[in-house]
């Protein structure tokens, strides 16, 4: 099974793994179970950007969008933001990582502090910034936003595998 099947890669051997069992993926002990981890990919920057969400008790992807011209760092905002909404909608408080503190914290401050200068072809994703701090200004969350700690956990699960 790939990544690009909608499940978190996991060996056999580890799945699950049987020092948890909150979980069919190889999380430490320190990472809740009940949570969302986002990533974006970008080729480039800009370049084709996408972001996901997957649930960390299943490995499962929750949400994908993309790919759209754009930067990396946009990205992984709008995979927050995504994931918050989905949240709310749902009616969940799951604890959500993400491996970049840029993006924590301009959701924390309800804006995209991109630097991408605008263009026609960037118009659609400028749309879709606007959406999302919109919804922010908007709407409270009560979910924690934790970073994700690359160096002492390894990639994140949503991670696209392309570095």
């Amino acid at each position: 099974m790939s990544q690009n099947q909608n499940t978190y890669f996991v060996s056999q051997d580890q799945n699950p793994p049987d020092y948890r069992h909150d979980t069919v993926l190889p999380l430490p002990m320190e990472v809740e179970a009940d949570a969302i981890a986002v990533d974006a990919a970008c080729s480039g920057n800009p370049g084709p950007m996408e972001y996901r969400g997957v649930d960390l008790r299943t490995g499962q992807e929750l949400f994908h969008f993309g790919p759209i011209q754009g930067t990396n760092n946009i990205g992984e905002f709008l995979a927050i933001v995504h994931a918050l909404a989905l949240q709310k909608k749902e009616g969940a408080t799951r604890t959500i990582y993400s491996d970049s503190r840029t993006a924590i914290i301009w959701v924390s401050k309800k804006h995209c502090k991109t630097t991408l200068p605008r263009t026609p072809e960037n118009a659609y994703l400028y749309n879709v910034i606007a959406r999302a701090e919109q919804w922010l200004r908007v709407n409270s969350y009560p979910n924690k936003l934790l970073k994700w700690e690359t160096e002492r956990w390894g990639e994140v699960p949503a991670d696209f595998g392309r570095k």
